[in-house]
């Protein structure tokens, strides 16, 4: 049998239950997410009526899977087969908190993990100019193993494209690099037979030197948006072979962007001056501003996940929290967005003081906040579960505690705590189809969680360490 992580504690419906915290924005009440999301979350996870109901009126959930199965056997709800709610609400009860089983040993510290669209391929990359795709469906098998060019201090991010043919990657410096990674049936090390292509961000004459942090193909992977150090974010025209926008977003480093849904119209962007901003691209020449801002958190914001429906998005602050957005909630400025902290703090090597926990943001426009996990030393990566098998009913996210943490995006509650590695996880990635989840590490290691029973022993224990101080340039 597995190991589910400290703290945590195994039950037979293969959940994990713990403790985590969830306050409703602004009022800061601890409470049940009242919001038209969680309606929706509902709607698409909710088994069919017929399956649920105990008498008149009544229904009883969550409904056993024994239960579903026989209710689809003889037919309860007439369709004759599970719809995809109903595959849902069976599927997002069996979470990947078994194991671990390791999938790689990096050189150096992995800064960046992601799966492709439908789940072939795994993505990692490392600090020391090493990027590696797996074939998930070939046990893992190394397909590319990738030697970067004119990297600078480490990989900060890397985007595979919707068709899977390219790959782009992102150093401390204006030029992305993109890879014509190929076919999944051509193995090779793409430094030796397959060209990088340098794409420079920089606008003309520009000599200020910046950095990509955040790299994003569109979904129809003719564009990539990218976030920079020089307060800058950015839309390139990959048919054009240009920067086709270029927008003074924040008043300090932009540490994450990304589009909101497949239109590509909206751009969410998130940045040291701890606001969360929304751009529409097809209005921004004539306002030439953001069309709305997102106050909330009281540090900077690592990273934002989009719902990919246009409206709602999480962030991951360093104040040590993930919140969730709807954007039309935002305001048109930024009203009084001081720091409310009255101490010298810097998250690369300095814990969070314990009172800052406690405070407010006075405007707060987010929707809840989820706390529990720990945003320090580097840009800490939060997502929603997949759409799926899940509905998007949970957040996952890294954390400088070395863990992964799994909140319940209605109720707030911890439901899992995946304890392995001993150096904190940057990035982690759950399957888009199966119950699998990666975590990402420092440690330079690579590991898998899954459902319980699937009949093989995990890796042991590690023994915990304390965790290093780490001190000098950024660490991102």
């Amino acid at each position: 049998m597995g190991r589910f992580g400290k703290g945590v504690s195994s039950r037979d419906d293969g959940y994990a239950s713990s403790s985590g915290s969830l306050s409703q924005g602004g009022n800061g009440q601890p409470d049940y997410l009242d919001h038209e999301i969680a309606q929706l979350t509902k709607l698409r996870s909710q088994p069919h009526e017929f399956l649920s109901r105990t008498a008149p009126g009544k229904l009883r959930l969550p409904v056993s899977t024994v239960k579903m199965l026989v209710g689809r056997e003889v037919n309860y709800s007439g369709r004759g087969r599970f719809s995809a709610a109903d595959s849902c609400h069976v599927l997002s009860r069996y979470l990947p908190v078994n194991g671990p089983w390791k999938v790689d040993g990096m050189n150096s510290r992995v800064y960046t993990s992601q799966f492709s669209n439908d789940g072939s391929f795994f993505v990692a990359a490392s600090q020391e100019s090493n990027i590696k795709i797996y074939n998930v469906d070939k046990n893992w098998k190394i397909q590319k193993d990738i030697e970067t060019k004119a990297l600078r201090w480490t990989i900060t991010d890397t985007s595979l494209s919707p068709d899977q043919r390219f790959l782009v990657y992102a150093s401390i410096c204006a030029i992305v690099n993109i890879v014509d990674v190929g076919s999944s049936t051509r193995e090779s090390l793409a430094n030796v037979t397959e060209i990088h292509e340098g794409l420079d961000f920089s606008a003309d004459g520009d000599e200020d030197e910046f950095g990509i942090f955040s790299v994003k193909f569109s979904t129809d992977g003719q564009e990539l948006v990218a976030a920079g150090s020089d307060n800058f974010i950015y839309v390139y025209d990959l048919q054009a072979n240009k920067c086709s926008l270029r927008i003074p977003a924040h008043k300090s480093d932009v540490n994450t962007v990304c589009f909101a849904d497949e239109t590509g119209h909206l751009i969410f962007s998130g940045s040291d001056d701890s606001l969360c901003k929304v751009w529409d691209r097809r209005c921004f020449i004539s306002k030439g501003r953001a069309n709305g801002v997102l106050m909330g958190h009281l540090e900077g914001i690592t990273f934002i996940d989009s719902r990919r429906d246009g409206r709602y998005f999480i962030s991951n602050g360093k104040d040590q929290t993930t919140k969730l957005w709807d954007i039309r909630k935002m305001s048109s400025n930024t009203r009084d967005n001081s720091r409310l902290r009255d101490y010298d703090w810097d998250y690369r090597w300095m814990e969070y003081p314990s009172y800052a926990r406690r405070l407010k943001h006075p405007h707060d426009q987010s929707l809840a906040t989820y706390k529990g996990h720990s945003v320090l030393r580097t840009l800490i990566r939060c997502y929603f579960s997949p759409e799926y098998s899940t509905a998007q009913k949970y957040i996952y996210t890294g954390s400088s505690d070395n863990s992964v943490y799994i909140y319940d995006l209605v109720s707030g509650a911890q439901v899992a705590k995946l304890d392995f590695h001993n150096a904190p996880v940057r990035d982690c990635c759950w399957h888009p189809i199966y119950p699998m989840l990666i975590s990402s590490s420092w440690d330079c290691n690579i590991v898998r969680w899954e459902i319980p029973g699937i009949g093989e022993a995990p890796l042991p224990k590690r023994r915990t360490v304390r965790a290093r101080r780490f001190f000098g340039r950024a660490l991102r």
